[in-house]
């Protein structure tokens, strides 16, 4: 793991535990890396509630309540869905914050969208913010650096939304 990775998981782990939050995550192109990242340190469960893995649309539908016209609309690949799942999750889970992750990381495109396309989404009660990501590397590379982004908006929303 390399130091910048291992720096803005400690960043998290202090941040939350320090201010008694508390964090659950729903991801999509990440698979669960989000969640492997924030159990890596011991403590994590004082504020990592749950991670939720809803790689398919029925999945993102049935488990997190996600809207089906959203997703015919928008498609998971967008803004929306990012947005959307991270707030579900927090609901869901009752969780100050909600983290999501959703995306293309290749080889292909998928529902038109290039490789490499991933939106990250952060929601806390009355606020949910997003990020557009082009990442440019292979599916591993890709779907690092999705994790890595996703948890570098969580920590900077959470210090302007919490602090």
């Amino acid at each position: 793991m390399n130091e910048d990775l291992l720096e803005i998981i400690r960043d998290v782990h202090n941040f939350f535990i320090g201010k008694g939050l508390t964090l659950s995550v729903a991801e999509s192109c990440t698979g669960g890396l989000v969640s492997h990242y924030m159990t890596t340190l011991p403590g994590a469960s004082t504020f990592f509630q749950a991670g939720v893995v809803t790689y398919s649309n029925i999945s993102k539908i049935t488990i997190l309540g996600l809207s089906s016209a959203d997703i015919e609309k928008y498609g998971v690949v967008s803004d929306t869905a990012a947005r959307e799942m991270a707030e579900k999750v927090r609901v869901l889970l009752r969780t100050d914050y909600g983290l999501a992750a959703t995306g293309n990381l290749g080889p292909e495109a998928l529902e038109g969208k290039e490789k490499g396309l991933v939106y990250i989404a952060v929601s806390a009660s009355g606020r949910t913010v997003g990020k557009e990501l082009r990442l440019t590397g292979d599916r591993a590379y890709n779907k690092e650096q999705a994790a890595f982004w996703a948890l570098k908006l969580l920590l900077e929303t959470a210090k302007g939304v919490g602090s």
